[in-house]
């Protein structure tokens, strides 16, 4: 699945100049009964997405490696009961579920909701340093109140 296809996912990701990537995500549904007799939906996402590091701005591929298990609820008051009293995510299966709403659902949770990238020369990485390779002088924050201070213990006289 093509994740550009994705109206909720096409925005977070990132191209290049107008260009878009090739990315690909896998995906699989598999329905189980757990040991207590309950309806459970195995999703599992695989594949990279491409994004913009919000530091550097430019493109990286994010690996996404999901795994979800959901209970199924049949109605409203099943779906509060397993909510308050399970960990697992709880969708309500009322009616047919659409599995590329599903898919899309989990991969939207998985996108960082800030992308940075890994890498070493990303410009917001680490500190700036002058050409001479050495930092620069930080001001301190408070200096301002310390010369304020030092104007208001002066003698007026």
């Amino acid at each position: 699945m093509d994740p550009f296809d994705l109206d909720r996912v096409h925005d977070s990701l990132g191209d290049e100049e107008g260009e878009i990537p090739p990315s690909n995500v896998h995906y699989r549904l598999q329905g189980e009964v757990d040991t207590l007799g309950r309806s459970v939906l195995n999703i599992a996402l695989e594949g990279e997405v491409p994004l913009q590091c919000q530091r550097c701005m430019r493109l990286f591929f994010w690996a996404v490696h999901q795994r979800t298990a959901a209970l199924l609820a049949h109605d409203d008051k099943e779906l509060a009961y397993l909510d308050d009293n399970d960990e697992r995510e709880v969708l309500l299966a009322a009616v047919p579920l659409d599995p590329l709403e599903i898919i899309e659902d989990e991969l939207v949770l998985c996108l960082p909701y800030v992308p940075r990238c890994e890498r070493p020369d990303c410009v917001a990485q680490g500190p700036v340093r002058l050409a001479d390779g050495s930092l620069p002088e930080r001001a301190s924050p408070f200096g301002a109140l310390g010369a304020l201070k030092r104007d208001d213990n002066s003698d007026p006289s």
